[in-house]
């Protein structure tokens, strides 16, 4: 798929932005070759190639999930407006 001027200056209309014509043939260029590129790429046999979360295979090291501070829900809560059976009550802003 190829970009041309006309294409960039339709762009360049719908964003409200003023490009040159040296600008827009730059443009039209950059995007031409990143298209071609993408053909290229989609025209590689993947048959039987598992997708990968990672290209390296790596994996994250965790920490332990253990809780590390104390529930302190009761000293917080003391000092709010509204509170009903341990949570906080907020005014309807959406009718």
């Amino acid at each position: 798929m190829a970009v041309d001027r006309s294409d960039i200056a339709k762009l360049a209309t719908l964003a409200r932005i003023q490009i040159s014509d040296e600008a827009a043939d730059e443009a039209a260029k950059s995007i031409s070759d990143v298209l071609a590129l993408v053909d290229q790429l989609q025209a590689v046999n993947t048959d039987g190639v598992l997708p990968m979360a990672h290209p390296l295979d790596a994996v994250q090291r965790l920490r332990a999930d253990v809780v590390s501070e104390a529930n302190q829900r009761e000293m917080f809560q003391s000092i709010a407006p509204a509170v009903q059976d341990g949570l906080y009550l907020v005014p309807q802003v959406i009718e």
